[in-house]
This record gives C-alpha cells, structure tokens and sequence, in this order.
C-alpha cells in the first residue's frame, strides 16, 4: 500500500493557489479513479481510499504537513519508501513534472516539515513545476499564493502525473 500526499493549504481560498497544486491534482486523481474525499480527524487530513493507495490532502496548512503524514505512516505502519508527496516546486519551469527520491526540501516549508516530522528524506517526491514570477520584483513566498491563470490551471489538470505512481 502507497501513501500518495498532496501538499496544498485547506480551504476554498486557497484552492486555485499555486501552491495548492498537490491538492489541484489529487483532486483530480481521486475524480479519476470514482473515489470520494472523506474527513478524518484523526489523521488531520481528508482521504481517499482504495486498495492499492490512500490520497491524503493533509488539512494542517502546507507548512505543518509532517503532522498529518507522520500520524498516517504510524497508523498505516507503511514505509517511508511507500510513501509519495506530490508538491509544487518554482525551480522547475511550469508544467514540468521530477519523480525523485532522498533530496533536500529546497526551501520548500511543507517539505521540510515531512522530513523533520517523519525523521528521513528517504521518500519519493513529485515535483510539478510552476515557474518563477515574470515580475523579478514579486517574491517567492507570495508568487505561490496567487492563483493560477485560468489557462495555466487548466494544464496543470492536464498533467497526466498517474503513470508516475507506479
């Protein structure tokens, strides 16, 4: 069993964000596959089940997601090699998608606290690229919380990231 996890911030404000792109393309996923998101306290997160994986969409806002991955990994007891983080990433030009294992965060906070919380870096990241603000002038921290364009939201629904779970 995979532990696939979207990084992303809870809530309908933040729904078209850059930054919610994990979220954006889980949803997706989960459409996909005829799955329904379901609340779960317990694990500070909403999931959807079947029998090969488990979506999560950790409800904890994107720089506490160790929170919820780690309660999720101990309940499940699975692996950190089982598990797959799927985030957006501003060093990669847009749309651009990286499946790595074992690399440092970046500067990417949600990241970062996965690996903090979970102890090891050793877990299989989905790197979706969205691309430097045009504006050199627009910080990084506040590019991400922008929504997408409507064009570009549309490409990344179009992203075709299911062939990479496997």
């Amino acid at each position: 069993m995979k532990i696939i996890v979207g990084l992303g911030n809870p809530g309908n404000q933040y729904k078209k964000y850059r930054h919610n792109t994990g979220f954006i393309l889980l949803d997706k996923l989960a459409e996909e596959q005829g799955l329904k998101w379901e609340k779960s306290p317990k694990f500070e997160s909403e999931i959807a089940e079947c029998d090969d994986f488990i979506l999560v969409k950790p409800q904890t806002f994107m720089n506490n997601s160790g929170d919820a991955v780690s309660k999720l990994l101990n309940f499940y007891k699975i692996s950190p090699d089982d598990l797959i983080v799927v985030h957006d990433d501003v060093d990669l030009n847009f749309g651009t998608v990286k499946k790595q294992k074992g690399k440092n965060p970046a500067g990417h906070h949600g990241v970062e606290d996965i690996i903090e919380k979970i102890g090891t870096k050793e877990f299989w990241r989905i790197r979706v690229g969205i691309g430097k603000p045009e504006n050199k002038q627009t910080p990084v921290d506040v590019w991400v919380l922008q929504n997408f364009q409507e064009t570009e939201l549309e490409k990344i629904k179009e992203l075709n990231i299911q062939d990479i779970f496997k």
